[in-house]
């Protein structure tokens, strides 16, 4: 068993397609068809259970799948510290942040890590936290900004950020003359909200069960400026973060009566090697983010 065929076997099983799997190893797809044959034979073992349509995972093959991540990521550990030693490489950072910070805090702090350190690469995949915390649990991201809402037994984290999160109504709206807004009367209104995987639509779901309300949500978009759009005219009422509905310019934030603050932190896999870039990147973070973003 070679890191090679472990390599082509971990492809696979996350594509689940041995076509998409080829492309991204950047081989035929006859070759790593003929590397999972090996790999079984090998092993006497069946890996995936193959149809028409579809390729899936047999046990024993869900079995291995641990194992090769592991293995996968001992061995990029070990070529980067290896690298690092004798200064061969060319610093990199692949960060994963929420969407919904993209445009407001982590710009500035982007490019003043840049320009700290000009010799070093950023990578950044703007995303739900949801699917940030799978790809650095993946191995995809080396870092990222997480909300801090679960325990993991995969991730290591540090406390970045607090925001709060704001009623965003239009200046028509009866709500827009309260001082703050009840879950159940924001539960009961037409929302606009971002897609599942993403933080204000989790909460969202997690507070109609916990008043037994199903929300009435009407639209779902991760792009903030069309949010701000369906606010303003009239179609409905969302849950932003103060700096996107101040950057709206025409929209009013008001406070929850029992304040929705999401806690963001830095995550990234346990046990792995954290390179030089890396560590200076969430030294540079916790250094200049602000502890609070709240007003």
């Amino acid at each position: 068993m070679d890191i090679r065929s472990l390599r082509c076997f971990q492809t696979v099983a996350r594509e689940k397609n041995f076509t998409r799997a080829a492309e991204k190893l950047h081989l035929a797809q006859p070759a790593v068809s003929m590397s999972i044959k090996r790999l079984e034979d090998q092993l006497g073992l069946k890996l995936f259970h193959r149809n028409e349509r579809r390729i899936s995972l047999t046990d024993e093959g869900e079995r291995l799948l641990l194992h090769a991540d592991k293995i996968i990521q001992a061995v990029a550990d070990a070529e980067l510290e290896m690298q690092e030693l004798t200064g061969l490489t060319q610093g990199q950072v692949r960060i994963g942040i929420p969407s919904t910070l993209g445009s407001y805090h982590l710009p500035e702090l982007l490019m003043g890590f840049r320009h700290s350190y000009p010799e070093l690469q950023l990578s950044v995949v703007e995303g739900g936290t949801t699917h940030i915390r799978q790809l650095i649990e993946q191995g995809e991201l080396d870092i990222g900004i997480v909300v801090d809402d679960q325990e993991s037994d995969q991730l290591e984290k540090i406390h970045l950020l607090q925001e709060e999160i704001l009623v965003c109504v239009n200046a028509d709206h009866p709500l827009a003359s309260q001082t703050s807004v009840d879950y159940q009367t924001f539960l009961a209104e037409e929302l606009v909200l971002f897609k599942e995987g993403f933080f204000h639509h989790q909460v969202t779901e997690e507070l109609g069960k916990r008043y037994q309300i199903t929300p009435n949500i009407t639209f779902e978009t991760n792009l903030i400026p069309l949010i701000q759009s369906i606010v303003r005219q009239g179609f409905g009422i969302s849950a932003l973060l103060r700096h996107a509905i101040d950057d709206a310019g025409d929209l009013i934030g008001i406070p929850f009566t029992e304040p929705l603050t999401f806690n963001l932190c830095i995550a990234w896999r346990k046990q792995r090697y954290l390179s030089r870039a890396n560590r200076s990147f969430v030294d540079y973070l916790l250094e200049h983010a602000p502890s609070t973003s709240n007003r």
